[in-house]
């Protein structure tokens, strides 16, 4: 089995910006970098899974379900807190990769599950926010493609306590992921 760590939407518009998640997102900076670093130190696959979206897009569905956030070449994008100088300090290594995406779920319209397979991957490590939506969507996508799921617990955060619990439990219950 090979592993890799997938985070999704650590940014600074997520965390405490447009459309944030405020504490619970703040809560958990030390414990997605603590994560990343090991992650990164021991060699394995490690994606940041970033939202991208330009100004006043009229045709994005988010459009209008949610105001404007992650804006290309904002500093909304930019990683929350420690996460930014993890990244920035291993942004060459060939096992860590940027990866932008535009809706949900990290896999939806990128290339993720190519460098994956690529890889032999077989164990996802999912960490970052919203855990009830690009969390969740991206652990579906991933549970249909056959990976197992790993969800670190503490590495995770919404603006939403009972979508939160109820994310975990689904991704727990229906996507047999394993909660650690």
């Amino acid at each position: 089995m090979r592993k890799a760590l997938l985070n999704i939407d650590y940014t600074v518009d997520f965390v405490n910006g447009a459309l944030p998640c405020g504490e619970p997102g703040e809560a958990i900076e030390e414990e997605i970098s603590k994560i990343t670093e090991t992650f990164i130190s021991e060699g394995d696959y490690v994606v940041f899974a970033i939202d991208l979206h330009t100004k006043d897009d009229p045709h994005h569905p988010e459009t209008k379900l949610f105001p404007p956030h992650n804006i290309e070449g904002t500093s909304g994008r930019d990683l929350f807190g420690k996460l930014k100088e993890v990244y920035e300090k291993n942004r060459d290594r060939d096992h860590v990769y940027w990866m932008d995406k535009t809706r949900y779920s990290a896999f939806a319209g990128t290339d993720l599950e190519i460098k994956l397979r690529e890889r032999g991957i077989t164990d996802l490590h999912l960490v970052g926010v919203c855990t009830d939506i690009c969390v969740l969507h991206t652990a579906v996508d991933a549970y249909n493609k056959g990976f197992n799921i790993f969800v670190h617990e503490k590495a995770v955060a919404s603006f939403n306590e009972t979508g939160h619990k109820w994310a975990l439990e689904h991704i727990k219950g229906c996507l047999n992921g394993s909660i650690i």
